[in-house]
């Protein structure tokens, strides 16, 4: 074994390790501490004290927990990934990576993206808004887009509706400009709402 030659590549290493090592691992314990920090907030656990979880409990319906559930988890994955993806980006200079051509680049790609999934985009986005502001629940009995039927699944890219006679339709959720919530047998007078 070559001991000095070993020892010449740690003392090497030891003034870019000073230099940038400490930024490295400072970045890296910030960006999981960050996420743990988000993913313990938008758990289950974080939603305040007792009293309001259990008075939370009686007043948001089955369907409405699924509803809040679906939006936290969108949130939460796309919020992790935006903090995965600036600790690389703020990890990169310190290994002698120019980022500059890189954002440039990200950012043309994110046009191509944008413009050749515009459709899907407007999905989510359209589906994030319809579950957010609850324009419908699943059992719900609507007219969509022409179709009269009962929600069966509400997803942020499709809806399925099942008309009378069994056929279920799968609407994108870009196409639900207006939307007409019959009243349910259950319900009152207040909920036959036009959205």
């Amino acid at each position: 074994m070559n001991f000095p030659s070993q020892l010449n590549f740690i003392f090497d290493l030891l003034p870019w390790f000073y230099e940038h090592g400490f930024r490295v691992i400072f970045i890296i314990v910030g960006a999981v501490v960050c996420d743990t920090f988000l993913k313990d907030f938008m758990s289950k656990k974080s939603l305040g004290p007792a009293t309001f979880r259990d008075s939370l409990k009686h007043r948001v319906s089955g369907a409405q927990r699924q509803r809040i559930q679906t939006i936290i988890n969108v949130t939460s994955g796309t919020l992790s990934f935006v903090i995965f993806v600036i600790a690389v980006m703020m990890i990169m200079p310190e290994f002698g990576v120019n980022i500059a051509p890189i954002l440039a680049g990200l950012g043309l790609a994110g046009l191509a993206v944008s413009m050749a999934a515009k459709d899907v985009l407007t999905d989510f986005i359209t589906g994030f808004f319809i579950l957010s502001e609850g324009q419908f629940n699943i059992g719900d009995k609507v007219k969509i887009s022409g179709i009269e039927g009962i929600v069966r699944e509400i997803s942020l890219r499709r809806t399925m509706i099942e008309t009378e006679d069994g056929t279920f339709n799968y609407i994108p959720n870009r196409e639900i400009k207006i939307v007409t919530r019959k009243k349910a047998e259950h319900e009152d007078e207040s909920n036959n709402d036009v959205y």
